[in-house]
């Protein structure tokens, strides 16, 4: 095979590899996925049991910690989708709330008194961290759920403490060039 077809056939492997990598969640944009799914549960919650007053102190309260969470997972779309990021994230919210409302639906006039203790538990906590671990404690629902995205190889910690090879020229400790004739001891 020539050397440009061999070329021309690496870089289409690598463009039909990049959008699988593309579809991955990075563990980063979970927590953000995560307090997004418990946000649309007190939403629906909200409305459908009369707490509207509890979900406007829980949006308040947290009020930072849910832009993070929004722009985690704006970021996301952003990557895996390109310029249809934005029909993507408008799904994603979507779907989530027809997914909660469901959920409500599926338990009927149970559902209110099933949840009860989400608002207090969610009131109870302030950090991304604490409020993201809430959603997966109480199992709220997700409708999406891409794999988890390979962690990057880990740099050889080896090679920095490898010792210089005189052979390419790296420079040794005396701050000189190695080549084929300096391989005398440096005077002090």
């Amino acid at each position: 095979m020539s050397p440009f077809r061999t070329m021309m056939t690496g870089l289409l492997a690598a463009s039909l590899a990049t959008p699988a990598f593309a579809q991955c969640m990075q563990p980063t944009e979970k927590p953000g996925f995560d307090i997004r799914a418990l946000q649309s549960q007190l939403m629906v919650l909200a409305l459908t049991c009369s707490q509207t007053d509890e979900y406007n102190r829980f949006v308040t309260q947290n009020r930072a910690v849910l832009t993070g969470a929004y722009n985690d997972v704006q970021r996301h779309f952003r990557r895996v989708a390109g310029n249809a990021w934005q029909r993507q994230i408008d799904a994603y919210i979507t779907n989530t709330a027809n997914g909660h409302s469901q959920t409500g639906i599926s338990q009927g006039s149970l559902f209110c008194s099933n949840q009860a203790q989400l608002f207090p538990q969610a009131l109870a906590v302030t950090t991304r961290e604490q409020l993201a671990q809430l959603s997966q404690q109480r199992q709220i629902t997700q409708v999406y759920e891409p794999p988890a995205c390979a962690a990057p190889p880990a740099r050889n910690a080896n090679r920095a403490a490898a010792a210089p090879n005189p052979a390419n020229g790296t420079p040794r400790s005396n701050g000189q060039p190695a080549s084929a004739g300096n391989t005398a001891t440096p005077r002090s």
